[in-house]
């Protein structure tokens, strides 16, 4: 037997041992949060514990948990359940912590920790842990948040990589009750225009705010308004405010971000956002405040598309967009955010080709819709995206006029991939006769791949079942949406199917629970759409489906299923997470042009930081204990 074996399993560390690790520990999290203080604190109340190779450290035999162990040096395999009689595992690596959740609760394990070679661990005991937990702030946190501390570091690292790219000078992820505050201008809704007018001139602002007599908001006019409302038609100015303000008001909350508002003016064609706090209204939000500073701003980017008249102008808005997208990830904005902006203006570019090119083909907008499809159609679209979109017309008799709609999506088709969003090489575009459908085709269309499950149906269902309206008549797709959630529910069968396709897929994890990385290019690489975010969508998509759960977001998808099936909110909210960062690396990649054999989403591990190297092995077992739910349901 070795020396190293004939150690004793327990020792105090030693003062040399003391000062090298506070240099170690304050390099990771959370200790690199922690006071200095806090440190030593947790060195004082350690053991040094040494495990050797394929020693079982923790087991569900152990009962309750009263020690917290930290990998000092080497790695700790743990597997559980299926994974465990499947060989499968994850590991803990060097700087991480186990048993965290078991040690909180004080429960039993319920998955077997064992040494991966000679193993050395730092533990201390639970009351040490609860103690430290409620002196240190970064601890507690850490051990209540800690793949979301990650996160936080990494956006952080992000961050910082982009700030020197960034021409904004105030972020979108500042919250309204943080801007500087205005004090809002109010009016009764019977106050003559010629007074409203007069206040607004007096107080030199570009907005009014109309009030009814309980002091609801009710309206709003602004400098905007006033010529095409009152001026050009040439209103009295004695009639009352409420004949031309404009109603519904869009209002957001304090707790709302920058980008809130930047996204609802751009939604809306609006210039003024006003911000409540509880039931009162505390400022308003205008355009200029937001994005004085910006040379690249949502609300700019927007305008010109909206007024684009030609398919070249609209080529360089698009250019725009993508310098727009690596700004925000100056700022800090995150994936789910970011993705949103992207999708929506992109959906902007692609309503203006179709009112473009449906004027010149003569088509009436209510007669037809265009169909957003696969990541496009939930709203999370990336850099790199290629065209998924179909089109819905009512016709008595389709045959007869498809070919104008299909003459008509031709050329936006081509428009778009001009603009850089390139033909699907699946043909899963409204240009296809496939489908450029009738509502009443698309009915039959959907029933009958519900009912078959052939698996062409089930690939279709994947892509097609996640549509939505980008222009046109919104009320084509009503029906579509009830059938497709009425007879999902009412055919088991067909999710089952679903769940056995998606369950061919498995996440990168290699038999001793690390990343399993596959060579191309002569580099280990990951694909973090087919092995990471694919699985999830498909998981969100399949659970949807059964539950009768109608949006078509991933994240709303993992809340509302996750609330549906009654699971704890930190395990949804984690696969929420772990979806979201893997989004953000794919994001990063295709902003910097750095995929590798020309596929946007493959990424080399190496190149990687210690920190996402982390939250990337977190975010991959986060997927798998979803993956395993899913086949725990439907896959047996």
């Amino acid at each position: 037997m070795s020396e190293i074996h004939e150690m004793p399993k327990d020792l105090s560390p030693s003062k040399s041992l003391v000062v090298n690790l506070r240099q170690q520990l304050m390099q990771v999290l959370p200790f690199s949060e922690m006071q200095a203080e806090h440190i030593d604190q947790f060195i004082k109340a350690a053991k040094e514990s040494y495990f050797e190779p394929d020693e079982v450290i923790l087991d569900p035999n152990h009962g309750p948990i009263n020690r917290l162990y930290f990998v000092r040096q080497g790695t700790v395999v743990a597997r559980k359940g299926i994974a465990q009689e499947a060989g499968a595992a994850h590991a803990i690596e060097t700087g991480e912590f186990f048993p965290v959740s078991a040690a909180m609760a004080g429960r039993a394990v319920t998955a077997t920790y064992s040494a991966q070679g000679d193993c050395f661990c730092l533990t201390i005991s639970r009351d040490a842990m609860l103690q430290l937990a409620e002196q240190s702030g970064p601890f507690a946190d850490f051990l209540n948040q800690r793949i979301l501390k990650f996160l936080e570091q990494s956006r952080k690292i992000l961050q910082r990589h982009y700030a020197s790219q960034v021409f904004a000078e105030q972020s979108l992820e500042t919250p309204l009750g943080a801007l500087p505050r205005k004090k809002p201008l109010f009016v009764q809704e019977h106050t003559s225009i010629q007074e409203a007018l007069k206040q607004m001139h007096e107080r030199r602002v570009g907005s009014i705010l109309v009030t009814n007599s309980q002091k609801d908001l009710v309206g709003i006019l602004t400098r905007y308004d006033i010529l095409g409302r009152v001026t050009m038609p040439a209103v009295s100015l004695e009639r009352p405010i409420s004949d031309v303000m404009t109603r519904g008001v869009k209002a957001l909350t304090v707790m709302d971000t920058a980008q809130d508002a930047a996204l609802m003016m751009s939604k809306y064609g609006i210039r003024h956002v006003p911000v409540m706090d509880g039931q009162e209204i505390v400022n308003i939000v205008s355009e200029r405040d937001l994005f004085a500073a910006q040379r690249l701003s949502l609300k700019n980017i927007s305008s010109a598309i909206r007024t684009a008249e030609d398919v070249a102008t609209l080529i360089t808005c698009a250019k725009d967009i993508r310098n727009f997208a690596k700004n925000l990830l100056g700022q800090g904005v995150q994936a789910r955010q970011l993705t949103a902006l992207i999708s929506h203006l992109n959906d902007l570019i692609c309503e203006r080709l179709v009112l473009i090119h449906a004027n010149q083909h003569q088509l009436d907008l209510k007669t037809f819709a265009w169909l957003a499809l696969g990541s496009e159609g939930r709203g999370e679209q990336t850099i790199a995206t290629d065209q998924d979109n179909a089109l819905v017309f009512v016709s008595s008799d389709p045959d007869a006029e498809r070919n104008k709609y299909l003459s008509f999506a031709k050329e936006v088709n081509l428009a778009l991939d001009a603009c850089g969003y390139p033909l699907c090489k699946g043909q899963v575009m409204a240009s296809n006769p496939k489908i450029c459908l009738s509502d009443t085709e698309w009915l039959e269309r959907f029933s009958h791949w519900i009912e078959h499950g052939s698996p062409e149906d089930l690939l279709n269902a994947s892509i097609y079942f996640d549509f939505r309206v980008v222009a046109g008549n919104a009320d084509l797709v009503t029906p579509m949406r009830d059938l497709v959630t009425r007879q999902a529910q009412a055919i088991p069968r067909f999710i089952k199917l679903l769940a056995d396709n998606s369950l061919r897929m498995r996440v990168p994890i290699s038999w001793h629970g690390g990343i399993d990385t596959q060579k191309v290019a002569g580099k280990e690489c990951i694909d973090l759409k087919m092995q990471g975010t694919a699985i999830v969508v498909d998981a969100a998509r399949i659970y949807s489906l059964a539950k009768g759960i109608t949006v078509t977001s991933t994240r709303e998808r993992l809340l509302q299923v996750g609330r549906a099936l009654e699971v704890p909110e930190r395990e949804y909210e984690a696969w929420v997470s772990a979806f979201e960062f893997l989004q953000m690396l794919r994001l990063s990649i295709q902003i910097e042009g750095a995929s590798i054999a020309d596929n946007p989403n493959m990424m080399e591990y190496a190149s990687l930081n210690d920190i996402d190297r982390r939250i990337l092995k977190e975010s991959i077992k986060t997927i798998r204990t979803l993956q395993q739910r899913l086949e725990l349901d439907y896959g047996r």
